[in-house]
């Protein structure tokens, strides 16, 4: 099977890969593709397997990246995801290979990616990453690595902005900040709210709508980062069942 870029040139037709198999995602899907035209132009790259499924890569350059992070000469890969029967195929050997082909035709430093210390949702598989050859240049606490992985000799190591290095902010209670990055954002971030609203609680939505604000929010992972008292909770996307959970576990 091939793997197809989807650009400005097609995206209106062409499915996007992770929100292929929510029945309800038409708005998901519509958030997201809004999202990447806006980013073509600042370098924005998707590419898929030409098959129905859930095998991808997206990445831009460091410069423009929605991630607070310090990478010059860059690409940073925003989300590279291979599931269910298409894995163990080399697919995610080839569009890595994409990728580095990129990087080297743009003459760029390499490749920088956010994961973490151990395999965690949402975030690049950490084990397969320092495979082939990624290495990690800083950590943000509670969990996150930024991996990199060299092209040229000597070049300088990526790293974090101070800003969203401590997973803490100073406002108290529940607090979301979140992007059309991810195409399930648009359809999750209001059902958590309207949960806390059903219990008498209430969250501080703050929706990530700029680079410059990616780029100096408190937390690495931008697309969904979510606190509680101050504390950075998770990154991983609540459904219904879990914050449920989350609410009961905090007497809330």
């Amino acid at each position: 099977m091939n793997i197809i870029s989807v650009d400005a040139s097609n995206i209106d037709k062409e499915h996007i890969c992770c929100a292929i198999s929510d029945k309800k995602g038409e708005t998901c899907v519509s958030s997201k593709k809004t999202w990447m035209k806006s980013q073509f132009k600042n370098g924005l790259v998707f590419k898929r397997l030409d098959a129905r499924g859930k095998v991808f890569i997206e990445y831009i350059p460091a410069e423009n990246a929605w991630c607070p992070i310090e990478a010059e000469g860059y690409l940073f890969i925003n989300c590279f995801w291979v599931s269910g029967q298409f894995k163990g195929q080399g697919y995610a050997n080839r569009l890595l290979e994409e990728c580095i082909t990129d990087a080297k035709a743009q003459n760029k430093k390499g490749l920088v990616v956010l994961s973490s210390a151990k395999k965690m949702p949402f975030l690049s598989d950490p084990k397969y990453l320092k495979y082939k050859g990624f290495k990690v240049c800083d950590t943000a606490k509670p969990y996150c690595e930024l991996l990199y992985l060299p092209i040229k000799e000597n070049a300088v190591e990526p790293k974090f902005k101070e800003c969203c290095k401590n997973a803490s902010i100073h406002e108290k209670g529940m607090v979301l900040y979140y992007t059309n990055q991810c195409p399930h954002t648009d359809k999750y971030a209001p059902l958590i709210a309207e949960i806390a609203k059903s219990k008498g609680q209430s969250i501080k939505m703050k929706k990530i709508e700029s680079m410059e604000q990616a780029q100096n929010a408190p937390a690495p992972f931008t697309t969904y980062s979510f606190f509680y008292d101050g504390k950075f909770i998770t990154n991983e996307i609540f459904s219904e069942s879990k914050f449920v959970k989350f609410l009961e576990e905090k007497g809330l």
